[in-house]
Parts: structure tokens; C-alpha cells; sequence
């Protein structure tokens, strides 16, 4: 149950492969129908998404963007033109990140991640029944190396930033369920918490790639993979869901 004492925030963080099912097929609107029917949780707060605008330039999108804000009652946290990669693009770099409607957007910040992939992660600042959070929304890297310099870059941005409780949500490609130096407390600046679940491959998950964690004061709590005849076909992660406790009284 959420108080106004330890509100939880319902995130939830879902691959959605480009819209391209495991039956080769490339078909967004069935990935915004199961988006809608199998993943988006009743009281989610957060809904990230990755590979969701085209992989090469001008990455346009191509979900229904107003279908899905109808239907979920979030809010497509991109609406301002240079939260996005370009005119035609739906977020950044194909993470798109949704909020609940009670959630103030205080800041957003862009960064361009390195590496042979172009990636990038979304940095917002947020207010919530008083608690103050911060959110990145992401999707790094396969290879170790590129993974460890893009989780230095924000690291390096955050010490920049006022602190506060970061909640990172995305499809970390890290296979460890210890998280790796990539994960470390050594190149965020703060340490990561939260438990690991297989998401990937869809069909018989063993690889935790999909993670949402936090830095203290807030925990991670029920974290789970989500399934459904829909979810099997329609991409190759399973979306993953967990309550986040915020702490973090407004400064």
C-alpha cells in the first residue's frame, strides 16, 4: 500500500525490440496493444521503453503516442522538442520514458552515451507527493567496456547534480546479477540496490539484462518479470515491474 509517509512508485521497463515480434514481423500496433493489455500496470508511475523510435537517423518513432497516453492515463515526458532526439523522433535514441500524471517534471537532461551503438540516456529530476526523486531512463551497451564508459559518463553527470534518490530503469545488458563494474559504486558515485530477474530471452528468460534500481534511501521491492501470450511473441525481453520506495523528502 502506498502512504504519504513512503510513497511507492510503480515502475515498469519493457525492450519493445523496435516493434519486431519473434515471429520476424515488424508490427507496432500489436506492440501497443500488448503495451496496453499485458504491460502498462494499473498504477504504473513510470513506464520506460527502449528501442522504441528507429535505430538510424532521423530515428523517427512510430508508436501511436497519443493512443497509449489515452489509454494508460501517462504522460509522454518528451512533449518539449529538445527532449528528443530530432523532430521526428518520439524520445531519445529509442528510450522513451512515460509519467504518471502526478509526477512534476523539475528538469530533463539528454546525454549522448559512447560507444560503436549510438545510445543515450534521459535524466529527469521529479517531485512526488513531496518526495523528490530522480529517474534515467536507459539502454546500454552489450560489451563490458562500452557499458563501463557509459555508466562513467553518468556517473560524472551526476556529480554535477544536486543529490538525490536516482532510480535507474532500463535494459542494462548486464548479465551478472551482482551488476559488474559497469553497476558499481565506483563510477555511479552512489551505490545501486535492487534484486535481478531474468528478462531475456523472452520465451525462457535466464539473463537479468533488464534491471530497475535505486540509491538510497529508497528500496526495490517486488521486483518481477512480466508474461503473457502477447509479451512472448512480440518482442525478445520480457518487461520488468517493481514498486520503489522514495524517501527523499523535497529540498
Amino acid at each position: 500500500m502506498t502512504t504519504d509517509n513512503d510513497p511507492a512508485l510503480t515502475c515498469v521497463s519493457w525492450n519493445i525490440h523496435r516493434g519486431k515480434g519473434n515471429d520476424g514481423r515488424v508490427d507496432p500496433v500489436r506492440t501497443a496493444d500488448v503495451l496496453l493489455s499485458e504491460v502498462a500496470l494499473p498504477d504504473t508511475g513510470v513506464l520506460v521503453l527502449q528501442e522504441a523510435d528507429e535505430e538510424c537517423r532521423p530515428h523517427r518513432g512510430f508508436l501511436d503516442i497519443p493512443r497509449i497516453e489515452r489509454a494508460t492515463g501517462l504522460r509522454h515526458a518528451h512533449a518539449e522538442p529538445h527532449l528528443r532526439w530530432g523532430a521526428e523522433s518520439h524520445g531519445f535514441l529509442g528510450v522513451i520514458l512515460f509519467l504518471a500524471p502526478d509526477i512534476e517534471i523539475e528538469d530533463a537532461v539528454l546525454l549522448d552515451l559512447p560507444g560503436h551503438c549510438h545510445r543515450g540516456a534521459v535524466v529527469i529530476d521529479a517531485l512526488r507527493h513531496g518526495k523528490s526523486f530522480r529517474v534515467i531512463g536507459t539502454h546500454l551497451s552489450l560489451g563490458q567496456p562500452a557499458r563501463i564508459a557509459q555508466m562513467r559518463v553518468i556517473g560524472q553527470h551526476l556529480r554535477r547534480r544536486m543529490p538525490r534518490q536516482t532510480v535507474l530503469i532500463g535494459d542494462l545488458n548486464e548479465w551478472r546479477p551482482w551488476g559488474g563494474l559497469a553497476l558499481s559504486r565506483r563510477l555511479l558515485g552512489q551505490a545501486l540496490h535492487g534484486p535481478a530477474c531474468a528478462s531475456f530471452p523472452v520465451r525462457r528468460p535466464f539473463l537479468p539484462l533488464d534491471r530497475i534500481l535505486t540509491t538510497a534511501p529508497g528500496r526495490v521491492e517486488g521486483m518481477r518479470a512480466l508474461d503473457g501470450p502477447g509479451i512472448r511473441i512480440a518482442s525478445d525481453h520480457r518487461p520488468v515491474a517493481a514498486r520503489v520506495s522514495l524517501g527523499g523528502a523535497a529540498g
